[in-house]
């Protein structure tokens, strides 16, 4: 038999019979396709990493670096997420892209330049670990090591649904197309504004600025909405100020956050301290542990420079957040750019804040109706840790 009559329909045979198969792989996705392209390791199949830095990285040919893709549970079609190393002394290869990308500096220190074809003004911007820069899509970027030491960054992308719908390799990496609504080749594209503004939608901090020097380091102000001391503020690219473009936020010692549920897509990046989370699907209720479904929920420890997505699985799991550290824990939910299905902290279904208990419209389990195992591990991993609990007793009685 030839290949063209393997490709042909074959009819079934009488009533009882039926067209063609019950089971089958599932075809490759056009990122997916990419990612195998590109010849690095792919870490697949899995909601998180501990640390970043022992992933196994490889030689990436197209970039001139060494790195690897995370393709975690609950980025398919929404996501791009990789690591990516320059050596000592070395650069990166020019590219631009049709999609939306983000790094996040966890080691080193260096240059980046940008530019866009046509125009001679490079604009260089300087960079250290917690630095986090926005590149926009068809702008000419290039990172350049400054010192003897290795650059180790985190990348978030858009790309996996403009490669599942385009599937054309030289219209993403070969546009040339500016678009005018994220970029210009002003002097303050890249200056950092120290100003806070108010999110248009929910009020919430925002600060306004396609380059963040340091958000390891950097102050936030107070927000208190997951628990008493929280604080936190949502980044903004230009383009995107009416955006939930993620938010970086820091837990006092001792606190954590209540089990919410939302959408998939969402990617929490340890940037201090450590700690870990939980992950289950809704079906197993606000109680997993008491009603016996303890082994339902997947668990996540990780530490600066660990990650952890957050609603696997397809998306609305419950997951809760919790530090375990000396020290403050911070995170950032790490944005890629606009996606077919935007995400936001609204429950969709009530029009209320997430953040809001759910007998409220939230999507929120109270510490008061919380699974009482939930307390108690959570003071077991302080203890391994020398620390204590300093959660207000009053938010177990009435939240």
């Amino acid at each position: 038999m030839s290949e063209l009559e393997k490709e042909l329909f074959v009819e079934p045979t009488g009533e009882k019979s039926r067209a063609g198969i019950n089971s089958w792989e599932a075809p490759k996705t056009g990122y997916e396709k990419f990612m195998q392209e590109e010849n690095i390791p792919i870490v697949a199949g899995v909601i998180g990493v501990e640390n970043v830095r022992n992933v196994e990285l490889g030689p990436w040919d197209r970039l001139g670096g060494n790195g690897a893709f995370l393709y975690l549970d609950s980025l398919e079609g929404i996501k791009g997420m990789y690591v990516l190393e320059i050596p000592g002394g070395s650069q990166l290869n020019p590219e631009r892209h049709l999609y939306h990308e983000f790094y996040l500096v966890l080691e080193g220190r260096g240059t980046t330049e940008t530019w866009v074809e046509g125009s001679n003004n490079r604009r260089i911007t300087e960079w250290g670990p917690g630095s986090l820069m926005y590149f926009p899509p068809n702008v000419m970027h290039r990172l350049i090591n400054a010192t003897r030491e290795r650059v180790l960054i985190i990348a978030t992308t858009n790309a996996p649904p403009l490669y599942n719908m385009i599937r054309d390799r030289e219209f993403i990496f070969d546009n040339d197309y500016i678009f005018k609504a994220h970029y210009s080749d002003d002097d303050d594209f890249y200056k950092y504004d120290e100003k806070l503004y108010a999110v248009p939608n929910n009020k919430r901090a925002q600060a306004r600025t396609n380059f963040y020097p340091d958000i390891i380091d950097a102050e936030l102000p107070l927000d208190n909405q997951r628990m008493p001391g929280y604080r936190r503020i949502q980044p903004a690219f230009r383009g995107f100020e009416h955006d939930h473009n993620g938010f970086i936020s820091q837990y006092p010692v001792g606190r954590y956050s209540r089990g919410h549920h939302h959408a998939a897509g969402a990617v929490l990046v340890c940037l201090k301290g450590a700690g870990y989370t939980f992950n289950w699907p809704r079906q197993y209720g606000t109680t997993p542990w008491k009603d016996g479904n303890g082994d339902k929920v997947r668990t996540l420890h990780y530490v600066q420079g660990g990650l952890v997505a957050a609603a696997p699985g397809g998306g609305t799991w419950f997951h809760q957040h919790f530090p375990v550290s000396e020290g403050p824990f911070r995170v950032i939910n790490y944005w890629g750019g606009p996606t077919p299905t935007p995400l936001d902290s609204l429950n969709r279904e009530t029009g209320m804040s997430n953040n809001l208990n759910i007998e409220d419209g939230g999507g929120s389990i109270g510490y008061s109706k919380e699974d009482p195992y939930i307390r108690q591990k959570f003071v077991e991993e302080l203890t391994k840790v020398g620390q204590k609990s300093t959660m207000p007793e009053e938010l177990y009685l009435n939240d």
